[in-house]
């Protein structure tokens, strides 16, 4: 079922199958527009804009040590780290409070993958399937059909199903107990910066993450080996019915090659996401000369594979010039493991609206917080009042439609879906309107 055969160095090549499941995209019915996440709806906490240390806090560039950092990075917010020590590299804005889209559903994975055996089989019913928002990604879970857990995650990981996320969430005890437990898992994780609405990560208001929580979720799963086989995978066979499949292929571009992106050597994962209002995300892992590094970036300015090209460029300088970096902070410990219970520091500078953002290398670096649309946290009185730039107006919003499957030979079924989470300006079957 699972193809995890080692990677080319240059792009994948697809299987017919997955070539035709690309190709024709059938869209789901209209998204209605979603209100855009707010800080000003985050978490009731303090916002811990110093948790893993207090040059993290900061707004702007944060690097020591080092030079030659890409050229040209449009992200709001991004961060490399090492995998194994912890240790912060450089970074942009690490805990600056963004919509996730669906790289929340790591934390969704960190919290319920341990809870089933994968080789537990649930029949889906109608009422697991219901309260998808419209204009999700699927990977076409029906009801009457039976799927192993397994299966399940695949669906989640792979195509970033919201309908395989609902299933898992149902077996778990609901859609409320499972975003509480997320929450819950969230605060175990010291990701102080996360506000769980959804278990999949579509927009709602108040979801928010930052650069960092989604470092810390990438980092805490990969220690499992099912997460990490998960979405390492590049393309599996899903249930259609009786004994007929579907080929799914993994929506990581940098882990498959698809849409013209080169595979990235060494690529272990991790979870990208993209939804109107967050635009795109990604936390992605690779591994070079024994050395892993997390690199995890938010809401690119440039379209397309933006995303993966800045990660892939941020990669490049950690396995490069960020080996001789001093770390400006740390990826801390979950609380359950022992990790010492981080306090709430000092939040970055005001900063004018729209300033552009400019890299800073001294061991001072303060930066620039934000463009356009940002928001800027004050301390006032030891407590944290949120005042919101502007708002940005949302006018469309949801991860791009699939459908579900439709029949193409014996014992097979192709997909006839497209990226779920590409559908972008600069993708010539994008589907999705902003």
């Amino acid at each position: 079922m699972r193809d995890s055969s080692p990677l080319p160095p240059r792009a994948a090549v697809l299987s017919r199958r997955a070539a035709l499941g690309l190709a024709a995209a059938v869209p789901l019915a209209a998204a209605s527009p979603a209100a855009a996440a707010t800080p000003s709806a985050a978490p009731s906490t303090a916002r811990a804009a110093a948790i893993g240390g207090e040059m993290l806090g900061r707004g702007g560039v944060q690097v020591r040590g080092a030079s030659g950092l890409p050229k040209h990075l449009t992200a709001r917010s991004w961060m490399v780290a090492d995998h194994v020590s912890g240790e912060v590299l450089a970074s942009y804005n690490a805990h600056r409070l963004l919509a996730p889209a669906s790289t929340l559903k790591m934390l969704f994975a960190d919290t319920v993958l341990k809870k089933f055996e994968r080789t537990e089989r649930h029949r889906v019913t109608d009422a697991d399937l219901a309260g998808i928002p419209a204009g999700s990604s699927l990977v076409g879970v029906k009801p009457g059909i039976t799927y192993t857990v397994e299966q399940l995650w695949l669906g989640v990981f792979l195509r970033s199903g919201n309908d395989a996320v609902h299933v898992l969430s149902h077996m778990n005890g609901g859609v409320d107990s499972t975003v509480a437990q997320m929450q819950a898992k969230a605060q175990d994780l010291q990701a102080l910066d996360t506000h769980v609405v959804s278990p999949d990560g579509f927009d709602h208001k108040g979801q928010v993450s930052s650069a960092y929580d989604l470092t810390l979720f990438a980092r805490h799963g990969l220690a499992d080996a099912d997460f990490r086989a998960y979405c390492s995978t590049r393309t599996a066979d899903f249930p259609a019915g009786g004994k007929k499949t579907f080929q799914i292929q993994n929506t990581d571009r940098l882990l498959t090659g698809a849409w013209g992106v080169p595979t990235y050597n060494g690529l272990i994962g991790v979870k990208n996401g993209y939804t109107s209002n967050a635009g795109n995300t990604f936390t992605g892992a690779a591994t070079r000369g024994g050395r892993t590094l997390l690199v995890t970036v938010m809401h690119p300015k440039s379209g397309g594979s933006g995303v993966y090209e800045e990660t892939a460029a941020l990669l490049d300088w950690g396995f490069r010039q960020g080996a001789g970096a001093r770390p400006v902070g740390t990826l801390v410990a979950p609380l359950s493991e022992g990790g010492a219970k981080a306090a709430p520091g000092r939040k970055p500078p005001r900063a004018a609206a729209g300033a552009p953002a400019r890299a800073e290398t001294s061991d001072s670096s303060w930066g620039l917080v934000g463009g356009a649309g940002g928001a800027v946290a004050l301390l006032a009185g030891g407590a944290v009042a949120w005042r919101r730039r502007r708002r940005r107006r949302v006018v469309a919003a949801g991860e791009a439609a699939t459908s579900g499957p439709g029949a193409s030979g014996p014992g097979t079924v192709d997909p006839g879906v497209s990226d779920p989470e590409a559908s972008e300006p600069g993708d010539p079957e994008a589907r999705h309107r902003r």
